[in-house]
């Protein structure tokens, strides 16, 4: 088996020597694509011709088809460094990513191609790349198998959206709540983890050696426990009694969590600090939640968007740009054009939320939102994607 994976990492082409390769890619593309389509199909000047409504369409893509891409590239990349085994690359890396893109297609024509398709491979790409991931962690015997469960729940959760889509589950939010919750625990557990060493290890190279973040300890695993209780009883009864309270108790030691790793001393390097900017989301956005639960007057989807294109989308391409950065032998340095996109992207949240609560006119906020989302991600392939299609420097 090593020699098999040995001679597919030196026969494969360069794009499909790593896992983020393909999935960082094509996931930014299909960012920009899929909120195209959507932004059109609101307006009128086209008809997806999907099984889901336009706006069930625009969530399950957001969440199960980019946000999961960059899962799938990210989990990929890491797993090897985890385990100690040569990545997954070459034939099998290209038909992964082939399911994941054949999913894409078959979820916005399943009017045309049939919800049953595309609920199959839809469903297939989580299952196969958990069982990808479960496979080598198991092999590796590395502790990081309950990560892989989060990708087999987040299957579970898109087969629960196409489940809704085909009139099969009467809670419409059912799906697509599960999923935004399995994300933002992914983002807590995994964040929760290079936040603080990356800005540990950067304040050491400027000669700091006290008051250093501490690793992950106690406070921590207490804080995903209460953040965990909190989500899955708004997933389960997102109006219940007590939700509102639950998740306001999360929000404040999500904040408590994120202030112990010194963010604003990493101001001076944006590669480090919009990690800190994009976990802020969390609290922000489980605060919102908590409001708008316990005063329905407050938007949710303010506290929709404060967790996804606020802490999903900042984080997703403060992990695209780093991980590609180290992986292909660059400088971990954030140049003009990242600095950039990471200024695009909180804009753009900025005034995705700020629409819901009429502080920007509805349809001039979304354009706004729109360009500044687009802009980033093209900002990211026109200087990321030559670096994922070409070798590694020194290669």
């Amino acid at each position: 088996m090593l020699a098999l994976r040995r001679a597919r990492m030196a026969a494969a082409p360069a794009f499909l020597r790593g896992g983020f390769r393909p999935f960082f890619l094509g996931g930014a593309t299909w960012a920009i694509v899929a909120l195209a389509l959507w932004l059109a199909a609101l307006v009128g000047a086209i008809a997806l011709p999907t099984t889901f409504d336009p706006l069930a369409w625009h969530r399950h893509e957001m969440l199960f088809g980019f946000v999961g891409a960059v899962i799938a590239g990210f989990l990929l990349t890491a797993i090897p460094n985890w385990t100690g085994r040569l990545p997954i690359a070459g034939g099998p890396l290209l038909a992964l990513a082939l399911l994941w893109a054949a999913a894409r297609a078959a979820v916005l024509f399943s009017a045309v191609f049939g919800a049953g398709v595309a609920a199959l491979l839809d469903v297939g790409f989580y299952l196969v790349f958990a069982a990808l991931a479960a496979r080598e962690v198991v092999a590796g015997g590395n502790r990081n198998l309950p990560v892989v469960g989060v990708v087999a729940l987040f299957a579970l959760a898109n087969a629960a959206d196409h489940a809704v889509a085909a009139g099969m589950i009467a809670d419409d939010g059912l799906g697509w709540r599960a999923g935004l919750a399995l994300v933002v625990m992914l983002i807590s557990i995994v964040g929760g983890r290079i936040v603080p060493s990356f800005t540990r290890n950067w304040l050491t190279r400027q000669g700091v050696r006290e008051g250093l973040p501490d690793q992950p300890g106690q406070f921590d695993r207490f804080t995903l426990m209460i953040t965990a209780a909190a989500l899955l009883s708004w997933v389960a009864a997102p109006d219940g009694l007590g939700v509102g309270a639950a998740l306001a108790v999360a929000a404040a030691m999500q904040a408590l969590r994120l202030a112990r790793w010194k963010g604003v001393r990493t101001l001076r390097d944006p590669l480090v600090a919009v990690l800190h900017v994009g976990y802020a989301w969390v609290p922000a956005g489980l605060a919102l939640l908590s409001a708008s639960v316990i005063e329905p007057a407050i938007p949710r989807t303010a506290a929709i968007h404060a967790l996804t294109a606020g802490a999903m989308v900042t984080m997703i391409l403060a992990v695209m740009t780093r991980a590609t950065l180290g992986h292909t032998g660059r400088a971990l340095r954030a140049g003009p054009a990242t600095t950039a996109l990471y200024a695009l992207i909180t804009l753009a949240a900025l005034i995705r939320i700020a629409v819901p609560f009429d502080l920007v006119d509805y349809t001039r906020g979304l354009e706004i939102s729109g360009l500044a989302w687009t802009a980033a991600f093209a900002l990211f392939l026109a200087v990321y994607g030559p670096m994922l299609v070409t070798p590694r420097r020194g290669e």
